[in-house]
Order: structure tokens, then sequence, then C-alpha cells
């Protein structure tokens, strides 16, 4: 295995559905050692089967260092990167892993937090569960956890969720669940949740819509109180483009087809032109690009209202016609 500079190979453990479409990876590290230390809400970016790059939260408890687990949602209609993990990867195989980082750790010292979990979002949230509720870790935070889904056949650690709950007696921990069957107006409603601010922190992370809402309903919240983890946050369905367009690069004025299954970032590299890039998912930065003129649909957590009148995130934003490009050839 050809390795790059900052990935280092991990061992497929264990392979298990944990809920319908989502499947956990135990791994470990091939020749027994301990893995890196990591913070709650760490995420690691992995080199998929398809030789994508993918970020995933670490979804176990901090204090174990014998193994991490990542908990992958199958995108069966998505650009391949989940698809690939839960195709291909197999027990016994060897994963290219980065080191852990974390944009999205517990603040110190806090008395109260508040979870806020939709579908696959609820991995980095489990995580800092656990290491809460980990008699290790000697905390006096109390939280709330709310966990939203369609179903429960879809959520997964439900039962992880409700021995966490049980483990501290409630009196440290409170779960609860919110299934909508599809319908948004019989999920869980925020307003009672967020209606007056507290001391507490909100720690967010699941679909677009779910953060949207969390977002517009916390405003009035003290400022640093809000957290979000936007990575992965519309899954690669929700955000699977509509339509193609073209690419017109500057100087150059070559002309660019984009599929309406591709990302301008993988057009770009079938036609020889290299754009850095790494988390491929919206959340780096790495692959800002100038562009000169279109109406660009903007999918990333990146950029900044100034920055989105002339910069785009090839990785995983979009456009509606013609989008030009300043590219040096």
């Amino acid at each position: 295995m050809t390795l790059e500079p900052d990935l280092f190979p991990l061992q497929v453990q264990q392979k298990t559905q944990v809920a319908k479409d989502i499947w956990l990876f135990r791994l470990v590290h091939p020749k027994g050692r301990s893995l890196p230390v990591f913070t709650a809400g760490a995420h690691v970016t992995v080199k998929t089967p398809s030789g994508q790059k993918r970020n995933y939260s670490l979804c176990n408890n901090p204090f174990e260092t014998a193994y991490c687990e990542l908990a992958i949602k199958h995108e069966r209609h998505g650009r391949g990167g989940s698809q690939s993990m839960v195709e291909l990867l197999q027990e016994g195989d060897m994963l290219p892993v980065s080191m852990p980082k974390n944009d999205f750790g517990l603040k110190d010292h806090l008395k109260e937090v508040i979870f806020i979990a939709g579908g696959i979002g609820v991995t980095p949230l489990l995580s800092m569960a656990r290491q809460l509720t980990d008699a290790r870790s000697m905390s006096a935070t109390r939280f709330r956890f709310y966990y939203c889904a369609r179903n429960e056949e879809g959520a997964a650690f439900l039962a992880e969720l409700k021995a966490l709950e049980n483990l501290s007696n409630a009196s440290v921990g409170q779960v609860s669940f919110h299934f909508d069957g599809g319908n948004p107006d019989q999920g869980l409603d925020l307003w009672p949740v967020l209606e007056k601010p507290t001391a507490a922190h909100i720690y967010c992370c699941g679909p677009q819509g779910l953060m949207d809402a969390v977002r517009d309903m916390s405003g009035h919240w003290p400022q640093g109180h809000v957290h979000f983890e936007s990575f992965g946050a519309s899954s690669a369905s929700e955000l699977a483009p509509a339509e193609a367009f073209d690419i017109k690069l500057k100087p150059s004025n070559q002309i660019i087809h984009v599929p309406a299954h591709q990302s301008i970032l993988e057009a770009l590299r079938q036609c020889g032109h290299f754009v850095p890039s790494s988390c491929e998912s919206g959340t780096c930065g790495s692959c800002k690009t100038r562009f000169v003129s279109g109406d660009v649909e903007h999918h990333d957590f990146v950029l900044n209202l100034d920055e989105q009148r002339d910069h785009i995130m090839v990785c995983i934003s979009r456009a509606k016609g013609l989008l030009e490009l300043e590219l040096a050839t």
C-alpha cells in the first residue's frame, strides 16, 4: 500500500451494521499498538477504497486507545466515498487514516451541554456523551441529548445512548429520541429547547435542514455558545446535483463540462487541472477558487458572505448555467 505522507494504515478489526444503511468500522493498529489520543468531537481523514478522501467523526470513547470507531452511512446516490467504504472495505483490510483533528471539541468546565443530533450526525456527539459519563473524565457537566431521525430503524446507537443515560442515573445525562417518519413537522419542536438562553453550550450535527433550524432559533443565545460540526452535514444524496453545467477557464477560455453526477473538482481533474483539496466536503477551504462570473450555488461551510461574491469551493458547490473560473493552465 502506497501511503500519502499525512496518512498511516489502520486495520479493519470489525465491520458491523448498526442501523439501516449505517455501518460501524472498528480500526486498530496492525501491530497492536495504542492509537493516537484524541478528544471528543474529533475526526479523521481517510482515503476510501475508491481513492477519495473523506472526513469521518470518531464516535468511540476518547479514553479508549486500543481502537477507534467510525460510523458511516451508505449513500447509494452520492459521489462514491461512503459507497466504497461500505461495499468494498472488509474486515482485515488496511485503511489509510490521518491523525485525529478537532475543530468541534467540548469547551472546558461547562456546566451544561445540549446535544442536538440528526441521523448520522450522532457520531461526534456520541463520543462527547461517552467522555462526559466516563468516570476518568471527572466531569461535572450535565447534558441533554436530543436525537432526531426519520425512524428507529435508521437511527444508530439507540441502545448505547440509553445505556449512557442509565449509567448516569439521569443525574448527568438525559436522552430523548424524536422520529418524524419523513415529516419534519412531526419531529422535535426546537423552540421549547432553545427559547430561553441559558449558560449551556449547544452542540449540533446533522442534516443541513436541522442545522439551519438550530442556527435560526439560537440567534439570541450568547455568542460562542452554539457550535456546529458541518462537514458531511448535508448528505451526498441531499446535495446530489440536479443539473449539469459548463465551466469556462480564464484566461485560457477552455470549456469543461460538469455532468450532473460529478463535482467541479472531479471534472477539472479529468481534464488535467490540479486544484489543492483535502476534505472534499466543503469544510477545509483547500479548494477555494476565484470565479469571474456565474450563478453559484454555495454548499460549503467555509466562505463568508463577502468571499461568496467571487470565490467557490469546487469540491462541493455547483452553478446554474456557465461558470467562469479564474484558473491558470
